[in-house]
């Protein structure tokens, strides 16, 4: 459940990311950093759940909440 929720969340990150660069409208950058948030934190969480790399899944979740404070300022902002 988690790894779909990782690509579904990376598809639409790399989509968003795409149609940033090709319109030149960078209005949708706090979705886009959203969204990256949330793979990251899927990331994290299968880290966790390996419990291999300890490590790396408490780092992932960490970066993942500081990606989620930025889009909520982008929020903001805009």
């Amino acid at each position: 459940m988690l790894r779909k929720l990782r690509i579904l969340f990376s598809i639409i990150v790399i989509g968003l990311a795409i149609f940033s660069m090709v319109t030149g409208n960078h209005a949708s950058s706090p979705f886009l950093m959203l969204f990256l948030s949330a793979a990251i934190l899927m990331t994290g969480l299968i880290e966790l759940q390996k419990d291999k790399k300890a490590f790396w899944g408490y780092m992932s979740i960490g970066v993942s909440l500081f990606v989620f404070f930025v889009s909520i300022q982008g929020f903001v902002q805009y």
